[in-house]
């Protein structure tokens, strides 16, 4: 039998910040940061995320309308939630949400006043319905007064530019797009339909496809890690490359991405750079891929589709990662990864061998310690 854990508490306890109140993690999506809309009716959540509605009648007590999401612990019988994962298995069979997401295996685990809402992905499902009751802020077009905007640029009227913004000379700005306040966008700069841009992001010899979207402090497009080593020290080499983000490109806060040095960095379509990543000049990353905060990926390295590199991982330019491998966290490449390989470690090597290695130190380290301690006895 798996391992349960405890069911969590139904909330933290209320904290003062500063003259408020508040209780953290109870109610989720505040109006005053959030846009809601509903309510919504189960047909609706249903057909919105493809999920098969159970249950919907069967009890006087299910609710009809809906005006939001919760977890399980917390969930109101107005409110949906949702089950990814048996460990929390008992949340589920005590929770007051009035409809309930899960995989068909957990269907007939659902309280009888709840509606199942049954779906093979259950989190896609959840990210669908949450995303019905709390869409991205409106785009409210216009160009604020205190933003400055250089010659020739392209703006289409549907497109947003906030306070403080700059500009350059010969930009181009798709419809729907949406353009913080405190932004740098340098001459030339091509941006597509329906992006976002964070408040102080700074984009330089960048073209960025459709739905891009860069969250505050990124820097896309800046010189690139390349110099001359001589007998009387550095040289920098000109970055003469561009930065292009394909559609549906997320990049987190405070993360970089460098320009080429004489060919183009590259980011495939739909990957996503968690916060604080950073990508050389000339990398290349294809469709899809995943980098977790806080690792680098060197110049000239080129990753294939779908290809996952995990927090704090490090690797060396001018290598290849093949199709759908994954790096794990802290981990050291310095060499080729084949397509579909897991590697781990510093040296990156496969999974397996690098856990047999930590289990053949640990034998090391205990059988020295027994060692010493049976000489210490002997010589007491």
């Amino acid at each position: 039998m798996p391992t349960v854990r405890p069911p969590l508490p139904p909330h933290r306890p209320s904290i003062k910040v500063g003259c408020m109140t508040v209780t953290p993690d109870n109610v989720p999506g505040d109006p005053r940061f959030f846009v809601t809309q509903g309510p919504f009716g189960l047909e609706q959540l249903a057909q919105c995320s493809g999920a098969e509605l159970r249950n919907a009648a069967d009890s006087a007590q299910a609710c009809t309308q809906f005006s939001g999401i919760a977890p399980l612990q917390s969930a109101t019988r107005g409110q949906v939630s949702f089950l990814d994962n048996r460990r929390y298995l008992p949340l589920l069979e005590g929770t007051e949400a009035g409809a309930v997401i899960v995989a068909p295996a957990f269907a007939d685990k659902v309280p009888p006043h709840a509606a199942v809402l049954v779906s093979k992905a259950p989190y896609q499902t959840w990210a669908r319905i949450a995303s019905l009751f709390y869409p991205p802020p409106p785009v409210r077009p216009g160009i604020h007064p205190s933003a400055v905007i250089g010659t020739g640029c392209e703006i289409d009227p549907t497109a947003a530019i906030g306070a403080f913004t700059v500009v350059g000379d010969g930009v181009r700005i798709g419809a729907g797009t949406d353009i913080g306040t405190h932004v740098s966008i340098g001459g030339g700069v091509e941006i597509g339909a329906r992006c976002r841009i964070g408040a102080h992001v700074a984009i330089s010899h960048a073209l960025l496809g459709e739905r891009v979207t860069l969250l505050p402090g990124a820097r896309i497009g800046q010189d690139g890690f390349g110099f001359a080593v001589t007998s009387e020290g550095f040289e920098s080499v000109p970055q003469l490359g561009r930065v292009i983000l394909e559609d549906g490109v997320e990049i987190g806060a405070n993360s970089t991405v460098d320009r080429g040095s004489i060919r183009d960095t590259v980011i495939g379509a739909g990957s996503r750079l968690d916060n604080l990543v950073q990508i050389g000049h000339n990398a290349r990353l294809g469709r899809c891929c995943i980098v977790v905060s806080q690792a680098g990926i060197s110049g000239s390295t080129e990753l294939g589709d779908f290809v996952t590199v995990a927090a704090q991982a490090g690797l060396i330019g001018h290598i290849k990662i093949g199709t759908k491998a994954r790096i794990g966290a802290q981990c050291g490449v310095m060499s080729d990864v084949e397509a579909g390989a897991d590697v781990i470690g510093s040296p990156a090597m496969p999974f397996r061998e690098f856990f047999r290695n930590v289990a053949f130190l640990r034998r090391m380290a205990r059988k020295t310690t027994q060692d010493g301690g049976s000489e210490k006895a002997e010589n007491a």
